[in-house]
């Protein structure tokens, strides 16, 4: 029987500022995107002593939605519509840059001088053709406000989009999934294949699916239109995510997510110039990097 994995991803380390190391997943040289899904970082578990904090300083992005979301700790988001928010565990983060927004994500001033846990997840979501040149906008999501259910024998939150029968409220306007779920010792998760595209990424603990299994830390991505099930011969965190495939190719640039080149170019000069706005109260800014190639994503 063939099986129904058709790429598995272990990431690489990358450094996200002075004091955070996060694994980054996405865009693999395995696997560019997964549905709409073209990047995705993994922060933590990391302990932050009392005197260090995370501070990744204002920066811009355009064509892309960032999507995060907490298990662990509190991050402070600001930025150029004016928005000021604190990200708690559970809740969800939504910011569509459209056409150009700049942010930053530090830990809260509250929270400074003191140790904390960080854990999370940040995903970017490439936003459909006819919207990436859109008006910039922000939502936050309560963490009661996410659909909670019983699937097979994992306790099941849906973070974006349709699963299991349930919508999460948040105005995800593109076809996605993305669902968070806690498998008990020897339990069983049946992963339907409603959407083209899908992955699981093992937060922890480790899944079998067949014969192969897999750790913290390793993505697996399936074969389209394959009913499967997950077992967890521990106790096992895992993040399923995916959706119909991308409406057209991108290019992925620092910050940046196109579908023209041109798009890239006028968002670096602008950035070069001063003329994407700012965060108020924040008046760093991280510089243009020099000599970096993009990265073209293709529909799979």
């Amino acid at each position: 029987m063939k099986s129904p994995i058709l790429q598995r991803i272990e990431g690489r380390v990358h450094k996200l500022d002075e004091s955070m190391r996060v694994r980054r997943l996405l865009p693999s040289p395995e696997h560019r995107a997964i549905g709409p899904f073209v990047f995705l970082d993994h922060m933590g578990p990391v302990e932050l002593s009392a005197d260090r904090a995370m501070d990744v300083r204002p920066h811009p992005h355009i064509g892309l939605a960032t999507v995060t979301y907490l298990w662990d700790g509190r991050i402070e988001h600001r930025d150029s519509l004016g928005n000021a928010q604190l990200i708690e565990p559970g809740a969800v983060n939504w910011m569509s840059s459209g056409h150009g927004i700049v942010h930053s994500e530090r830990t809260a001033q509250a929270d400074r001088g003191k140790p904390q846990r960080l854990h999370g997840l940040q995903f970017w979501v490439a936003l459909p053709l006819d919207k990436e040149q859109s008006e910039p906008w922000f939502e936050h999501t309560a963490a009661a406000s996410l659909p909670s259910l019983t699937v097979g024998d994992a306790k099941v939150r849906v973070v974006a989009g349709e699963a299991y029968g349930a919508r999460s409220p948040v105005s995800a306007n593109v076809n996605l999934f993305y669902v968070d779920a806690h498998v008990p010792m020897e339990g069983r998760l049946p992963v339907p294949a409603v959407h083209e595209q899908r992955a699981a990424y093992v937060i922890d603990g480790a899944l079998k699916v067949g014969d192969a299994t897999a750790q913290a830390g390793e993505i697996l991505v399936f074969e389209p239109g394959v009913e499967l099930e997950l077992f967890a011969p521990q106790e096992a965190h895992v993040v399923l995510f995916g959706g119909a495939p991308l409406d057209a190719p991108r290019h992925v640039w620092w910050n940046y997510v196109a579908s023209d080149e041109k798009l890239l170019e006028q968002a670096q000069q602008a950035w070069r110039e001063d003329r994407m706005g700012g965060v108020e109260g924040d008046p760093e800014r991280i510089p243009l990097p020099e000599n970096r190639p993009s990265v073209r994503l293709m529909p799979e």
